[in-house]
């Protein structure tokens, strides 16, 4: 098993407009769901130089608007929407052949229904210095407290915290996954002079490659950047977690499946580790992405982990850079368009 990303990345050969001046080739027409203005700026900039013609809705794709892609093989769609059988079947009624996710992870799709149906499915890549970025970040927040110390001076306590905080030269961080993203990680935490632990069963990366038993054990922080499937699901579970280190920490920017959430929360309430940044979250759907002030925000979870003062939430947001934004749609467009061209369109 790997715990590396497996995003497919468009051939560059193939990848600027001129090279899809062809002559007698047509253009080709997409569909694109839940598109959030920032996005449909860019699609209606880059598409026709690609000889595409994008169809844009904002509404993510669902039994009721199906019919929209009506004449098209090729429909591009968000991560934020879980999309099963009943979807997949309206869409290939109406004649859909191809889906391209505009994420690098597509466990939000039920890949083994489209494939039943004869519909391709692939994701996309885009730079992995965003997500390593906000990585570091994010780990850098957690062994300083940094969730703590804001509340207090938010409530006008200017005094020391009273945990110190941690250097990461002193420590050891053990990366899980080293794809693209996590190799990014792995180069950035070179520079603070910490020890790094590597574990992946396929990919090789600079770092001191272990099994995973060694490397949570091990591990004064541990950072998640495995894909989410049948075998990752649950990869820090209520063992796994009891063997590492007292007062270690998790960060995770990958997908929040990786984590059994209850397991997580009875770490942390007991003081057995030492905190947590969590950029994704079991049960994010339909919280995340929502403006939910003044109400309930609808995950028991989520509730319980913002009364932490160790721990920091934020809502999926460690992509969203303008550099990948751009390479998400483009890569989208060009995907789309070799599909229907039938043209190689991954390496």
């Amino acid at each position: 098993m790997t715990y590396s990303e497996s995003a497919r990345a468009v051939d560059r050969r193939n990848r600027s407009p001129a090279s899809w001046a062809v002559a007698g080739v047509s253009a080709t027409g997409i569909v694109v769901y839940g598109c959030s203005r920032d996005e449909e700026e860019l699609f209606r900039e880059m598409a026709p130089g690609f000889g595409v013609v994008p169809t844009v809705t904002e509404a993510a794709v669902s039994a009721d608007n199906v019919e929209l892609a009506l004449g098209n093989r090729c429909v591009s769609v968000d991560h934020k929407t879980r999309i099963g059988s009943e979807v997949l079947l309206g869409l290939s009624r109406v004649g859909v052949e191809y889906i391209s996710t505009r994420s690098i992870g597509y466990d939000h799709i039920d890949v083994r229904c489209a494939e039943s149906l004869g519909i391709v499915v692939e994701n996309v890549a885009y730079s992995p210095d965003g997500v390593a970025d906000y990585t570091v970040m994010l780990m850098l927040m957690a062994i300083r407290n940094v969730r703590s110390v804001i509340r207090r001076v938010d409530a006008g306590d200017y005094r020391l915290d009273e945990v110190r905080g941690k250097e990461l030269r002193d420590l050891t961080v053990g990366v899980v996954g080293v794809g693209r993203i996590g190799t990014a990680v792995v180069e950035r935490l070179r520079g603070f002079g910490c020890r790094v632990l590597a574990h992946d069963s396929r990919v090789k990366v600079s770092a001191e490659h272990v099994s995973l038993d060694e490397l949570l054990e091990q591990s004064d922080v541990v950072t998640l950047h495995a894909p989410l499937n049948a075998d990752t699901r649950h990869l820090l579970d209520r063992r796994r977690i009891g063997q590492m280190k007292v007062g270690a920490f998790v960060v995770n920017t990958g997908r929040g499946g990786l984590i059994d959430t209850d397991a997580l929360l009875s770490a942390l309430e007991s003081g057995r580790l030492g905190g947590a940044a969590l950029d994704v979250l079991e049960g994010e759907e339909g919280v995340f992405y929502a403006d939910c002030r003044g109400r309930a925000a609808g995950s028991v979870n989520l509730a319980r982990l913002r009364e932490l003062p160790n721990v920091a939430v934020t809502p999926h947001t460690a992509y969203y850079t303008d550099r990948a934004l751009r390479d998400t749609v483009e890569n989208s467009i060009v995907n789309c368009r070799a599909f229907d061209s039938g043209k190689k369109h991954w390496i």
